[in-house]
C-alpha cells in the first residue's frame, strides 16, 4: 500500500487472488480437454456427463469459497498463511474421495487430476498472498 496515496499497488492481492482462480480454472479445463472429447473417457460421474462448463464454474466456486477461508483466516488466525496450508491440504484430501464414484477409470484418472491441479494452484496461488495479521 502507498503510504502517501493510501492506494495499492496494480497487480495486488486481490488481482494475483483472481488470477489464480483463473489458472485453477484453465488448468482444470485443459486436463478434462485431454481427457474428454481427445482422450475418449467420456466423462461421467454420478450418472451425468461431466462437461466443460460445469468443469470451470465448480473450480471457480471451489476457488471463490478458498478465497473466502484464506480472508477469515487473516483477520483470525494468528498465522494464516500456515493456518491456510493445513487447512487447504486436507480439504484437498477429502475432495479426492469424490472421484471414487465415478463411471470407468479414465474418469477416475481425469477427476483425480482436475483435483489434484486445482488444489495444487489453489493452495499455492493463494498461499503465496496471504497476509499476517498485525
Amino acid at each position: 500500500m502507498n503510504e502517501m496515496t493510501g492506494t495499492r499497488p496494480a497487480g495486488g492481492t486481490t488481482a494475483r487472488r483472481a488470477l489464480t482462480l483463473v489458472a485453477a480454472a484453465g488448468a482444470a479445463l485443459l486436463v478434462w480437454a485431454v481427457a474428454d472429447p481427445i482422450g475418449g473417457a467420456g466423462m461421467h460421474a454420478r450418472g451425468q456427463h461431466v462437461g466443460p462448463a460445469a468443469v470451470i464454474v465448480f473450480t471457480l466456486l471451489v476457488g471463490l469459497a478458498a478465497w473466502g477461508l484464506l480472508a477469515v483466516l487473516e483477520r483470525r488466525a494468528k498465522r494464516p498463511g500456515r493456518t491456510w496450508g493445513i487447512t487447504a491440504g486436507i480439504v484437498l484430501g477429502v475432495s479426492l474421495t469424490g472421484p471414487l464414484d465415478s463411471e470407468g477409470p479414465g474418469t477416475y484418472v481425469a477427476l483425480m487430476a482436475m483435483h489434484l491441479v486445482v488444489g495444487a494452484i489453489l493452495i499455492a496461488g493463494l498461499g503465496r498472498t496471504a497476509r499476517t495479521r498485525c
